[in-house]
């Protein structure tokens, strides 16, 4: 039962992408705890950073054929941000879980808010990295970096804002080359949960290969769906709203408010 779960909630988390874009991997981290049944938070954390891994290079793939992707941007971004990874993964590691996932709730109420504000379109479609913009990609990097770390997800919610200020590139640039940055943080704190044994590596193939198909079938949907998309991604926050306030609601006694 705990395998048809596990890939259920893959199916679920890569469906999720498929269809409406960043922000579905959060729910890795609830989905394994809540519907999986690990009981280890900092076991859910390192195995979901093994699937976001896996996830933002598959995608990597698509965006770098398509020509989307900055690399000089993309590569001084990530330089920094896989230090503030494993800065994070660190300090992750050594909070208590239920401390750990109260302060993932209110992360995940940041995202919601993310995904509904509109992004326009505007930004250099032929920038050029230059040491100004450089010296802000490697600062706004490492902080970005150090948040996906500390709670175990992509953090493309803050990559993507976090490119286009420090760049002035176009969204949709943004959007392939911050695949690069979530990719290498998941992969930083994946290793360093990994070190720890604190990964589930037979859930976190299952988790895997159901969000593979699961992001096929969305992107199918995604297509006949195209006109309703913001109403998908309206929808989908109050779900993460409403998951982040049981979750809230479930670890508050952590910092003595219930």
């Amino acid at each position: 039962m705990q395998e048809l779960l596990t890939i259920l909630s893959g199916s679920l988390v890569g469906f999720t992408l498929g269809l409406i874009g960043g922000g579905g991997s959060i729910l890795a981290v609830p989905l394994l705890l809540y519907v999986v049944g690990v009981p280890d938070p900092h076991v859910a954390i390192g195995t979901s950073a093994v699937a976001v891994a896996v996830s933002a290079f598959a995608n990597l793939a698509q965006h770098a054929r398509a020509g989307t992707v900055k690399w000089p941007c993309a590569a001084t971004f990530a330089a920094a941000g896989v230090f503030g990874a494993l800065v994070g993964s660190t300090i992750g590691k050594a909070v208590e879980g239920e401390k750990l996932l109260f302060l993932f709730a209110l992360a995940m109420v940041a995202v919601g808010v993310s995904m509904l504000r509109r992004r326009g379109g505007e930004g250099d479609p032929a920038v050029r990295i230059d040491r100004r913009i450089a010296v802000r990609l490697l600062a706004i990097g490492f902080m970005v970096g150090t948040v996906s770390g500390l709670f175990g997800i992509g953090g493309g919610f803050l990559v993507v804002p976090g490119i286009l200020f420090g760049s002035g590139m176009t969204v949709l640039s943004a959007v392939g080359s911050s695949l690069f940055s979530v990719g290498a943080f998941g992969l930083t704190t994946a290793a360093n949960y990994a070190v720890s044994g604190l990964v589930d590596w037979t859930i976190a193939g299952l988790f895997i290969a159901g969000g593979l198909a699961g992001g096929f079938a969305g992107l199918k949907a995604a297509v006949r769906l195209s006109t309703r998309k913001g109403a998908l991604t309206r929808i989908f926050a109050g779900v993460m709203f409403a998951v982040a306030a049981y979750m809230l609601y479930r670890n508050a006694g952590a910092f003595g408010l219930l």
